[in-house]
């Protein structure tokens, strides 16, 4: 079993030597992400998971003094962070440091890619609700595993671990790697066939992911700096954000 935490150390150490040669030219911290501008241009976001911060973590003490700071020192939120929102902040300033590559970048939805046949378990950790029809419109069971139950009823500890014991196809968030469950759900599952982790948040750095099952990174390039940190700082989410992103699939080799 990876031990928690695996993951983002992993990405920490493989671009750090960047990290010392770039600072911050600016942060941001919105309602449903954070984002941050390298002084070279280049942007990255992650998702802020509120309602997973300790009570009273409610402002950064450190504000004001982040931008023109190395951004090796926010990198090493992924590591040391104390909470969800620093671990966004490390994870944002790990993606603007990757280089997606530009000729993965396409606008099919990851399902395109999962080849889902009638009959298949697809476990959904996080709901990803645009993908939940369309999963279901193949024939393959779903089930949704979801931590709020403001969105969707709670299963079972039993039924979520059945259900990752047995899919042929798990779909993750990347999410998990910002509350530290990543590891723990992926030493739940079988032997699926294929393991996609998604979201904008997700880092696309494949190598940092050969000693887990994951076989498909979904997430997202930024494509428009000022339109996203502008729609980061008035409280957007995902759906507002999207046209301003370029959506990057990528197969990790096994």
């Amino acid at each position: 079993m990876l031990k928690a935490g695996t993951i983002l150390t992993d990405l920490y150490k493989s671009i750090l030597p960047e990290a010392k040669d770039r600072r911050i030219a600016d942060l941001r911290i919105g309602l449903g992400y954070t984002g941050v501008r390298l002084d070279n241009g280049c942007t990255g976001i992650a998702a802020v998971l509120f309602d997973a911060l300790p009570h009273g973590c409610t402002v950064m003490p450190a504000a004001g003094s982040f931008a023109g700071s190395s951004a090796a020192d926010l990198l090493q939120y992924l590591v040391d962070g104390k909470n969800p929102l620093e671990i966004a902040i490390g994870l944002a300033v790990a993606n603007a440091l990757i280089k997606a590559p530009a000729d993965c970048a396409d606008n099919n939805e990851a399902t395109t890619y999962l080849n889902l046949k009638s009959g298949e378990k697809v476990a959904m950790v996080g709901l990803f609700a645009p993908l939940v029809e369309r999963i279901r419109s193949t024939g393959a069971t779903l089930t949704i595993i979801e931590k709020n139950p403001q969105r969707l009823e709670l299963l079972s500890e039993e039924d979520k671990l059945k259900a990752l014991k047995d899919c042929n196809v798990a779909i993750i968030t990347a999410t998990t790697l910002l509350n530290n469950t990543f590891e723990e759900t992926v030493s739940y599952l079988g032997k699926p066939r294929s393991v996609a982790l998604l979201g904008p948040s997700t880092p696309l750095l494949p190598e940092i992911f050969r000693g887990s099952p994951v076989t498909h990174l979904g997430g997202a390039a930024v494509a428009d700096s000022a339109k996203v940190l502008q729609i980061i700082s008035e409280g957007g989410g995902t759906p507002t954000l999207r046209p301003y992103l370029r959506f990057v699939n990528i197969f990790c080799k096994k």
